[in-house]
């Protein structure tokens, strides 16, 4: 599963955090983005989220997002 899911995220996003430790307790491997570093990831959070920079969001390899997913939603969309 390696690099299959992007994390948008900020540094000081006490969910992102959450979920980090909880997908890489589950060995759930991830690649992150910081949006206030990226204004192109930026742009895409906005997108997914309703003009909203909200963060953790997810994408997953199908092209689908989530936002401020819970862990099982990320084993779901993974089928984990």
């Amino acid at each position: 599963m390696s690099g299959t899911v992007t994390m948008f995220s900020t540094t000081w996003c006490g969910y992102c955090r959450r979920l980090k430790s909880q997908m890489d307790r589950e060995g759930i491997a991830y690649k992150e983005v910081n949006i206030e570093h990226d204004p192109e990831s930026a742009a895409f959070v906005e997108k997914a989220n309703d003009g909203n920079q909200t963060v953790p969001t997810l994408l997953f390899p199908s092209g689908a997002t989530l936002t401020n997913p819970s862990l099982a939603q990320v084993k779901a969309a993974l089928a984990v």
